[in-house]
């Protein structure tokens, strides 16, 4: 197959570089970097799919952030490409911060108390409320026993405070890397276009000169 990999990576493999990738993550970073400021659109459409993507990462939706930020940047009219590239901004280096600042200003916000050692590893907690989640879903097509105990916990003392408590804390990070973005990809794409505009001058000017020393040859 022409896209299938030469070197088939291990499930240990993909678990590591996901957490760490291949290079580190400042090489990833840059290639992310430089595949949006090559994408062709506006740097304010470009830089609204930024918002969107950054955006994203303070929700709680972990798994669908690649939709929530297609929905948004559909929403906002921004380039969808960069809103996926953006959600790169969410790692596994920073889930735990996001989460964090997210559940405390939730918690703030709804007036409710936020316990950060009934909430170290959150992660993790998200992990086992999809597991019970899916078996609960099974349940309902077998003859198993559904317990919802346990997800309107996770609910109510997790998943609300995350998703209200992420909307200032995510508005703020998508404005500042928006107003961070639209210069610096204007700066880009007119350095770009220049670079272009010289090589096909050059081409052309190469050409004219072709082109005389042929007539002065006949």
């Amino acid at each position: 197959m022409v896209f299938k990999r030469r070197d088939r990576r291990s499930l240990l493999k993909i678990i590591v570089e996901f957490f760490y990738p291949r290079g580190g993550w400042y090489r990833a970073f840059l290639y992310v970097k430089h595949r949006i400021r090559r994408l062709p659109d506006t740097p304010e459409r470009i830089a609204r799919g930024i918002w969107a993507g950054v955006f994203t990462t303070f929700t709680p939706f972990y798994g669908m952030h690649f939709v929530v930020a297609f929905l948004i940047a559909r929403l906002m009219r921004g380039n969808i490409l960069a809103a996926l590239s953006a959600t790169f901004f969410g790692n596994p280096l920073t889930y735990v911060p996001i989460g964090v600042i997210s559940l405390k200003t939730g918690h703030f916000l709804l007036g409710t108390t936020f316990d950060e050692k009934r909430h170290t590893g959150f992660l993790r907690k998200f992990a086992y409320a999809g597991s019970d989640l899916k078996d609960n879903l099974i349940a309902l097509f077998t003859n198993r026993d559904a317990d919802w105990h346990g997800l309107m916990g996770f609910y109510h003392d997790i998943f609300y405070p995350y998703m209200i408590g992420g909307l200032i804390p995510g508005a703020v990070a998508g404005t500042i890397a928006y107003f961070l973005s639209v210069p610096l990809i204007r700066a880009y794409q007119h350095r770009r276009r220049g670079r272009i505009k010289a090589k096909f001058d050059a081409i052309k000017k190469k050409a004219r000169a072709e082109a005389d020393l042929g007539r002065k040859a006949d």
